[in-house]
Parts: C-alpha cells; structure tokens; sequence
C-alpha cells in the first residue's frame, strides 16, 4: 500500500480510508457504499498481505462533496 505523504490541503474534507475486511467482497462493499455517500477515487484495487489474514484496499473522499445518490 503506497504511503500517506502529509502534506497541507488547501480544502477542508479530503480524507484517506484505508479498508481492512476479512474478504474482497467484504471490501468492496464497503468501497462501494463510500462512493454512494461520498465522492471518491471509486472502488480500488484489494489487496493481500501474504500470511496476513484478510485484505486491504484505500480509498480517498472528499466528504463535504456528495456522491452519486448523496445530499
């Protein structure tokens, strides 16, 4: 997973989530309600950490936008 480089953001409400489940289907569920509620960069990439239990996946939002079916 690619590390967060703080930095300072100009705009208020931008946020990294970064997903952990006990499967892909799990996961991507989530990445997917997000995305309903939120504008996000959309449902990404899962992945597996070998001999880790479950995957992992990060999403971005900007939580002061709305999403597809959002306010």
């Amino acid at each position: 997973m690619k590390p967060i480089v703080e930095q300072h953001i100009a705009e208020p409400g931008l946020v990294v989530l970064d997903i952990t489940g006990a499967d892909e289907d799990t996961v991507r569920a989530v990445m997917a309600a997000l995305e309903e509620r939120w504008a996000t960069s959309g449902i990404g990439p899962v992945r597996r950490d070998p001999g880790e239990p479950g995957v992992q996946a990060r999403i971005y939002a900007g939580v002061l936008r709305p999403g597809r079916d959002g306010p």
